[in-house]
């Protein structure tokens, strides 16, 4: 059974004074979800943020009281520290969050999310599991931009190939491979530099392509950086299959893809040569991408989704016992190495259900010993 949340009112406030709570400090709000943010705002969205020194595990209805108004609507984004307070299936205001990377910890966001009421995933694909899963508020959206990042005359392309992105670490393997050759052989940026966001988009303005390497583990990923190069209007050149043509960017058209590492120098020397055919493709990518990806777009496609379901409460953890619900809890931090937090859920957990108590420490024990192992690693390399 659906709950509620006043029907006309909720489509009023809407149009009106829409407030959002945001669970974290302004300040922990990083890449995707941050352009989410500044979104909201430059659309005439009032959002509240959490004070420092908020607990993570702080009671919401605490939090409430300190909002200058009641919000419209409650957000959890992935933010870089992990809040969730406690209130979230008792409280009567619609809530959503983020699961911005999807396919990692797959199982455990479909667990998260269940105290919400609606769940935005960033991978094409995904909404399915989740509603499978028997979440009834699984949406998908795709990536977005920063349109002003990529607005402005035309800049000479002076880099054959732009790379912005993580290079070490073992997921990173073939991209490491592959750029190492890739930078002996094409004029390319620096790719040690850590880029800010501006600067990322000025290294794809100046790029006349840009190469795509996924994770080693999702090497189908359409990423941030696949809707930035071609928000730059760079020729951007990524891995098939890919989740682009899942989401409504057609191979050829708007992008060109490989399906061997081996086959992306003859493409990027091929459409080096052939200044049209690589304007058209690039010119197709752009256009789509700011007439379809922009954070203001997006904004504007969830607001009017969320108005047109009424503020429907329909998190299931709304209708588990608590036990259950404080087993969720648990989870969270303890995937998220806030153990304290964690482990302050156990007695409440155990007082309630000792066989969900049980499950709860053998989670608080694995995260423990990860925790353990991580360090040693550590100390064995002398860092």
């Amino acid at each position: 059974m659906l709950l509620f949340y006043s029907d006309k009112a909720f489509r009023r406030r809407l149009k009106v004074e829409m407030t959002i709570l945001i669970l974290c400090r302004e300040d922990n709000v990083v890449k995707e979800p941050a352009g989410y943010v500044r979104a909201l705002q430059r659309n005439g969205i009032t959002l509240t943020f959490l004070p420092a020194g908020t607990p993570p595990n702080a009671e919401l209805s605490s939090m409430l009281k300190q909002c200058p108004e009641r919000p419209a609507l409650i957000l959890h984004p992935e933010a870089d520290v992990p809040y969730l307070p406690w209130g979230l299936v008792s409280v009567n205001i619609p809530t959503a969050c983020f699961q911005v990377d999807t396919y990692t910890y797959t199982e455990h966001r479909i667990a998260w999310s269940m105290l919400f009421d609606q769940v935005i995933v960033f991978h094409p694909g995904y909404e399915a599991r989740f509603q499978k899963a028997g979440h009834p508020g699984a949406c998908f959206f795709a990536h977005a931009v920063e349109e002003e990042l990529y607005s402005g005359a035309e800049i000479a392309r002076i880099f054959e190939i732009g790379w912005v992105g993580q290079v070490n670490g073992p997921i990173y393997r073939k991209r490491q491979t592959i750029l190492s050759f890739l930078s002996q052989t094409f004029r390319m940026n620096n790719l040690s530099k850590q880029y800010t966001l501006e600067e990322m988009a000025w290294v794809y303005r100046q790029s006349r392509v840009v190469v795509n390497i996924g994770r080693d583990d999702y090497p189908q990923d359409a990423n941030l950086r696949t809707f930035e190069a071609m928000a730059a209007g760079a020729l951007l050149i990524t891995a098939l299959p890919s989740e682009l043509t899942e989401i409504g960017f057609e191979n050829g058209v708007h992008f060109l893809g490989y399906r061997k590492a081996g086959e992306i120098a003859d493409l990027v020397r091929n459409y080096l040569g052939a200044e049209a055919a690589r304007k058209r493709i690039a010119d197709a990518g752009r256009k789509k991408v700011l007439r379809e990806h922009t954070y203001d777009v997006r904004v504007k496609q969830w607001l009017a989704q969320v108005a047109s379901q009424g503020g429907n409460l329909q998190a299931p953890a709304r209708h588990w016992p608590e036990g259950r619900v404080r087993r969720i809890y648990l989870d969270y931090f303890a995937a998220n190495a806030a153990l304290s937090q964690a482990v302050s859920e156990l007695p409440r957990i155990a007082r309630l259900s000792p066989k969900d108590a049980f499950i709860g420490a053998a989670i608080v024990g694995r995260a423990w010993s990860k925790r353990m192992s991580a360090k040693l690693r550590l100390g064995s390399r002398g860092e």
